[in-house]
């Protein structure tokens, strides 16, 4: 997709459901550590202010792919102009080690200015994704769907929750505020776990409400509530066979802790509807891209 302007680049962002004054943002955080007021000296020192390149960004290894046009957004923030960016592939494209997944085009300062933070987002969100397609291939047929958690790097949440959906995952709850979850400190401090639920649905009676439970007995107290999601905290998979039997379509369930790649057909097999997986964002290895650099004839 040759010649991608700053407009088009924005256009993908929206595409992804991201704000582009949010992406705007970070960029400039990102770029203003990176620099701390300086310059690049040894681009400065090294490279003619003339001289013109193309900068190709590499899947070294196979996976995934995520933030293609956020990184294509540091290379136009520093271009201001001066630099074309070409999107050769889409965000949740699976790739291979050689595909190029994205073109930059302009002075060579302006090149090796951006493409360690380019880099950076996107190895990471491209990380979270492969992570999630892993899960994903590994809950196999099953109707079980796997969800990231709020265990995400400040400030980066929107983005890593994009890269979970890159995956196939699906999010979450963003924030505190959009749904609410009992968990089971909220029981605690509430007296039991029926009167946290009935608090939370006073409050706030249209807004989606999840109840963690541990045991048997707790699900039964908040199916009779009303509950219409629960999450099993450290159930196995025959506690969550017996779980879904005793639900029998009143809530949707889902499975937390202790869960692993290994396990994961297992638990799908229960029934579950969702397994929630923080590992997706808080340990997600990053996936490996590299930058080649080549001279204009």
């Amino acid at each position: 997709m040759p010649g991608s302007s700053t407009a088009l680049i924005e256009t993908r962002l929206r595409e992804a459901a991201l704000d582009v004054g949010d992406v705007r943002e970070l960029v400039d955080r990102a770029l203003a550590e990176d620099l701390d007021g300086g310059i690049d000296v040894t681009s400065v020192a090294t490279v003619p202010d003339d001289q013109r390149g193309a900068l190709d960004l590499v899947a070294r290894a196979t996976g995934v792919v995520a933030g293609v046009p956020i990184a294509a957004a540091v290379f136009d923030r520093v271009g201001d102009g001066r630099v074309t960016i070409d999107m050769e592939t889409p965000d949740g494209s699976r790739v291979c080690p050689g595909e190029v997944l994205l073109t930059a085009t302009g002075p060579v300062r302006d090149l090796l200015l951006a493409e360690r933070t380019a880099l950076n987002l996107l190895c990471h969100l491209s990380g979270i994704a492969t992570a999630t397609h892993l899960w994903v291939s590994a809950l196999g047929s099953t109707e079980t769907r796997v969800r990231d958690t709020r265990k995400t790097t400040p400030g980066l949440r929107r983005l890593e929750k994009y890269a979970v959906r890159c995956g196939g995952g699906v999010n979450h709850r963003m924030s505190l505020s959009d749904a609410a979850l009992v968990k089971d400190n909220h029981i605690v401090a509430a007296g039991g776990v029926a009167q946290a639920f009935r608090a939370v649905r006073t409050m706030a009676p249209d807004i989606p409400l999840e109840v963690e439970v541990d045991s048997l007995d707790q699900l039964e107290e908040v199916l009779e509530a009303g509950a219409d999601l629960v999450l099993l905290d450290n159930f196995t998979p025959e506690q969550m066979s017996e779980a879904v039997r005793r639900t029998a379509g009143r809530a949707r369930l889902e499975a937390s802790g202790g869960l692993t790649l290994e396990s994961a057909r297992a638990v799908g097999a229960t029934g579950v509807d969702f397994v929630a997986v923080g590992a997706l964002t808080h340990s997600a290895p990053v996936l490996d891209i590299g930058a080649d650099l080549r001279e204009l004839p």
